[in-house]
């Protein structure tokens, strides 16, 4: 399918991108997302461009040291894939006009993506894009100057036309004080600045946890030069006060989306109370399939051929990079359950192993083997704990617990592609969407899932993999779902998977169906197009109307 030319033009901004692993400027699942989009954009030929940063230490290398703690260094690469274009534009930081220079990616088969940075040669402010997420509340606000002031000024010096801002996630609305101001200077009263601008921007939420919604203190913005010619006065009716990212994007814009059904729910619920905020539809996240379905899985899908085969291939090739990584020689007719997403204690990555009396035989006998992979935050002790915790356990099941160092597109691909199951257990609804799920699915490779993100609108229990905890929450909530995992592992999973392999290949084949047809970034993009990117006026009110729907109709 293709789009005309008189589909809106789209400028996406998000602080990170994960298009390679070879361009290493993105965290994690959101980067990951906004390179799935590109290429999406790219392969239907769509009025698109992505406007981010050029971290220049990228996010992190995160590697175990001999006390088996994790420790951070910056990500290195070449600027091979990169463009510069020739535009240098400036913003204000602190009083200063800070040159940014604008480099261009589009080697990936990718929309054009550019990318801002301050690390002009005799510039001192190379800080400001230094690392992604890092720093103090200062240099955070600093990235988003680049990112949303900048951002605009570098679309504006580039000659591109926009129709539809797309803000994924909150660091972005800075952009929207920046469309603001202009049509201040033009005349426009604040509100009517505000309101035109609302009919230019749509809005992403990601964030199910109030506390991870960022907020910045009124002064502290004024004193960066985040206000950009607003006042106290006008910066609180888009942000409240303190300022919140979040609560801005959802007032600067006419439509804003949850990534998947259920976190639509939680979202709607979240923000409920705040004035004037956009309505709140669900888009699920999908995933760019030509990235994340192994080649030969994808040959013999689309072929009608076998799934098994080219699965025993992909589960090889994992195999024997966690040979070469960790010295580990696993069993390739073992069970292979995999868990690898960001490190943080919500997601739960050492649940399975809260029964050891159960564990230690199926470990022991090589009944299962896990790998796990994943990255903390850099300031993140709680999650570096986590992770260290896992690389303990790898020292005394060696035959059948192993960890792979720094998680990134690769692995990711390795990963999702070679596990027989891929095991999710967050604190639900903590987890907005989980995309790493979807990568699995796609390759034939079974959920085995809590009922969180996207896996509810996936999940046959039992025919494309299988759910446990039944959605609860509450105060027992852990507990629960560990009794429920060990419940469905041990008599479902593990007797399916040796003792009824036809079952288990007709599973694959279910799971496939699903995610290829139902969950890739095609049909989010096209769902964009049809809902959030229509005129303001019907994309308002259908995004009203499916509220109202699903608000009543969807569990």
């Amino acid at each position: 399918m293709r789009y005309d030319k008189h589909q809106p033009r789209v400028a996406y901004f998000c602080m990170e991108y994960g298009l390679s692993e070879d361009l290493p400027i993105y965290a994690g699942g959101l980067g990951v997302l906004a390179g799935d989009i590109l290429k999406t954009a790219h392969d239907l030929e769509l009025p698109f461009v992505g406007v981010g940063i050029l971290w220049k230490e990228g996010y992190t290398t995160q590697l175990i040291n001999e006390d088996g703690w994790p420790y951070d260094k910056p990500a290195t690469y070449t600027k091979d894939a990169l463009h510069d274009t020739g535009i240098i534009i400036h913003v204000i930081i602190r009083g200063e006009e800070v040159p940014v220079r604008v480099w261009r990616v589009d080697s990936f088969d990718n929309a054009p993506l550019y990318l801002l940075d301050t690390a002009l040669p005799g510039s001192n402010f190379g800080w400001a894009t230094q690392r992604l997420y890092g720093g103090t509340s200062q240099d955070r606000i600093a990235q988003e100057i680049v990112l949303g002031i900048g951002g605009i000024r570098a679309l504006e010096a580039l000659g591109h036309t926009v129709d539809v801002y797309h803000f994924n996630e909150g660091h972005a609305v800075l952009a929207g004080i920046e469309l603001i101001r202009r049509k201040k200077a033009k005349g426009y009263s604040f509100e009517e600045a505000l309101e035109t601008t609302r009919q230019e921007v749509v809005f992403t939420t990601h964030t199910p946890v109030m506390a991870g919604n960022e907020e910045h203190e009124h002064g502290l913005l004024q004193y960066m030069g985040a206000y950009d010619g607003l006042s106290h006065e006008e910066m609180c009716r888009i942000g409240d006060d303190p300022f919140n990212m979040t609560v801005a994007g959802l007032r600067l814009a006419h439509v804003a989306n949850g990534v998947s059904k259920l976190h639509g729910m939680t979202a709607r619920s979240m923000w409920s109370d705040k004035e004037d905020r956009a309505p709140i539809v669900a888009i699920t996240n999908g995933v760019h399939v030509n990235t994340w379905m192994h080649p030969q899985m994808r040959r013999a899908y689309e072929s009608r051929s076998g799934l098994w085969s080219p699965h025993m291939q992909a589960k090889r090739e994992l195999l024997q990079t966690i040979a070469k990584r960790t010295g580990s020689q696993l069993n390739h007719q073992s069970l292979l359950i995999g868990f690898a997403r960001r490190a943080a204690l919500y997601k739960r990555p050492d649940l399975i192993f809260q029964r050891m009396d159960i564990m230690e035989p199926l470990l022991d006998s090589g009944r299962i083997q896990l790998v796990f992979s994943g990255k903390a935050h850099p300031q993140d002790e709680s999650g570096k704990r986590l992770v260290s915790k896992i690389a303990d356990i790898t020292l005394r099941f060696p035959r059948s617990v192993v960890f792979l160092e720094n998680y990134d597109m690769e692995l990711g691909r390795l990963l999702t592609a070679g596990c027989d199951i891929w095991l999710n257990n967050p604190q639900r609804p903590l987890e907005a969407s989980g995309t790493s799920g979807i990568k699995a699915a796609l390759n034939g490779c079974l959920n085995l899932s809590v009922l969180d993100g996207w896996w509810p609108e996936g999940c046959q229990h039992g025919t494309n993999g299988w759910q446990f905890g039944g959605g609860y929450e509450g105060p027992n909530q852990t507990k629960y779902d560990l009794a429920n995992l060990y419940e469905v592992l041990l008599q479902e999973v593990i007797p399916t998977y040796y003792e009824n392999p036809a079952k288990w290949q007709d599973m694959m084949q279910a799971s496939v169906d699903m995610a290829y047809h139902r969950f890739s970034s095609k049909r989010m993009l096209t769902e964009y197009y049809n809902i959030m990117y229509q005129p303001p006026r019907t994309a308002k009110l259908l995004a009203e109307e499916i509220e109202q729907v699903v608000a009543t109709s969807w569990h």
